[in-house]
């Protein structure tokens, strides 16, 4: 059954992500420097797209790389193959520094090798994930990027590391069954992708960081066939698992 109402939903989401792509293309995140602000519509999930202070390779714009149309993708699939009440258009950008962060239960922070992150950002964080929200983290690769995400997380959660997570996690089996975690990099890296956990403090998995790795890539691009079939469904496997995790506890 799952089988079939994924295949429904690749089908949808090629069909659909054409006029999804002219929405979103004269604003796509990354280099431009111009980010339009979104008002979603009132559904269960709105995605929220984090901006912090960062500086970095890519001018501090790292964190809107991708952004609108690989939230505007993943939603569409999300309201496809699962239960849940969302649309395309069910995403915003939220400061971090804000208190508006704890309106949303799921974010996506990108390129957090650029992190250079305020007392008060440092401060939401710890408290977003403390009382319940869930952050996926994507887009960077190598060891400095590595250390710069673990150096600000410190920061936060000073006692707590974070650590490699294994394929028997649960978030790999809440939907969709994930049978291996050696996935492919849409662009070479030189080095396995790898993910790794962070936990609240009731010791229930809040942050999942996808290292030498970008699903929203792939989610971005679907509609323009610049990378193979099977790792872009992967990548929507493993998003919608991490939604629909984030969601159920």
């Amino acid at each position: 059954m799952k089988k079939t109402v994924w295949l429904i939903s690749l089908a949808a989401i090629l069909v659909l992500a054409g006029s999804a792509l002219i929405y979103a293309q004269r604003f796509r995140g990354g280099f431009g420097g111009y980010f339009e602000q979104n008002n979603p519509p009132e559904t269960e999930l709105i995605m929220a797209r984090w901006q912090f202070r960062a500086r970095g390779k890519f001018g501090g714009t790292g964190w809107s790389h991708n952004y609108p149309t690989s939230e505007l993708h993943l939603n569409q699939l999300l309201s496809e193959a699962t239960i849940i009440n969302i649309q395309p258009a069910s995403y915003r950008i939220v400061q971090l520094e804000s208190p508006e962060i704890f309106k949303y239960p799921f974010a996506y922070v990108s390129e957090p090798g650029e992190m250079w992150l305020t007392d008060q950002e440092v401060m939401n964080l710890r408290e977003y994930v403390d009382r319940g929200g869930f952050v996926l983290i994507d887009d960077f690769d190598g060891a400095y990027d590595l250390g710069v995400l673990k150096r600000e997380l410190k920061r936060a959660f000073p006692e707590r590391d974070l650590v490699r997570i294994t394929i028997e996690h649960p978030i790999f089996h809440v939907f969709y069954d994930i049978d291996a975690l050696e996935v492919m990099s849409p662009y070479q890296v030189g080095e396995p992708a790898i993910f790794y956990r962070l936990d609240n403090g009731h010791g229930d998995l809040a942050v999942i960081a996808c290292h030498n790795n970008d699903l929203a890539n792939y989610w971005d691009w679907i509609d323009q066939r610049i990378y193979p079939l099977k790792p872009s469904i992967e990548a929507f496997r493993l998003g919608i698992n991490f939604v629909l995790y984030a969601m159920s506890r």
